[in-house]
């Protein structure tokens, strides 16, 4: 899974793992560094705790059609649930394309009583990483600066933890995965047509996009677009010339996959890569 975080400056942490939901989601964790924290574009909606705010808040970050810039000052820490595209439906009870392009509270679109419940179970793992991590440092008598690295990422590993059993006990009451869905994203993937892949699941071309706004957020063309963006930079951080990057994404050439790039992360290929480190 590609790093869906181009740092632009050196000192944001950011760090991801696979879900226990599967699906290929992600659980993440980010520190704010001093600069910009560009957020691509990935089919993918989000479920976040953000520390922004004076008690921290649940946020909800719909897929994006155009990169966005992170919120939050520096120093800032967030733990956010990715999920897979078109996975986050059944867990947030809205269409995708409701979401498009937003960030917004989870209040909003659960009851108050259970986002609530949810930032209670949250204060209380990070009580409890704290406890364990007060302890192991005075068993060992570790260096300051090393034992609070050590208890932000205790915290932030329980708190994602939380955001997956939340998670998974909405998807045990939703209904089963579309499997059109996976067809769609095997065939946007592999550079099929909108028509070809209509015609492979036995669907109108109209049905399909009804069903591919509802699941990932955008119809199926630029759904497929957005992936394969994030297969380009895979490759590209690898150190794959440019030009073979183009080839190998699917890409007509060179100029169309740096035109691409641009239009989806608003800068060009070679500044996105030297900003991420890649």
């Amino acid at each position: 899974m590609s790093e869906h975080l181009e740092r632009e400056d050196r000192e944001c942490a950011y760090r991801e793992r696979r879900a226990l939901i599967g699906r290929g989601a992600a659980v993440w964790t980010r520190t704010a560094g001093t600069g910009p924290q560009r957020v691509l574009p990935d089919g993918c909606t989000d479920l976040i705790w953000s520390e922004a705010g004076p008690g921290g808040e649940l946020l909800v970050a719909g897929p994006d059609t155009r990169a966005r810039l992170a919120p939050g000052p520096p120093g800032t820490r967030a733990v956010g649930l990715r999920f897979a595209p078109g996975q986050g439906p059944a867990v947030l009870g809205v269409p995708a394309h409701e979401l498009r392009d937003q960030l917004v509270p989870l209040a909003a679109l659960w009851p108050g009583a259970e986002v609530r419940r949810l930032a209670e179970r949250i204060a209380d793992a990070e009580r409890i990483a704290d406890a364990e991590r007060i302890a192991d440092a005075e068993r060992i008598a570790d260096v300051e600066r090393t034992a609070e690295a050590e208890r932000t990422a205790a915290r932030q590993a329980a708190q994602g933890r939380v955001l997956e059993d939340a998670a998974l006990g909405r998807l045990r009451t939703a209904e089963p995965p579309d499997p059109v869905l996976a067809a769609v994203v095997a065939g946007v993937s592999r550079g099929t047509g909108v028509a070809g892949i209509a015609a492979a699941v036995g669907l109108g071309e109209r049905q399909l996009h009804r069903r591919s706004l509802a699941a990932f957020g955008y119809g199926p063309k630029t759904l497929g677009r957005v992936l394969r963006l994030n297969r380009a930079l895979d490759l590209a951080r690898t150190g794959v010339p440019f030009a073979a990057v183009a080839a190998t994404a699917g890409y007509a050439d060179q100029a169309h996959l740096a035109r691409e790039v641009r239009t989806l992360t608003g800068v060009p290929l070679g500044r996105l890569l030297q900003g991420s480190g890649g």
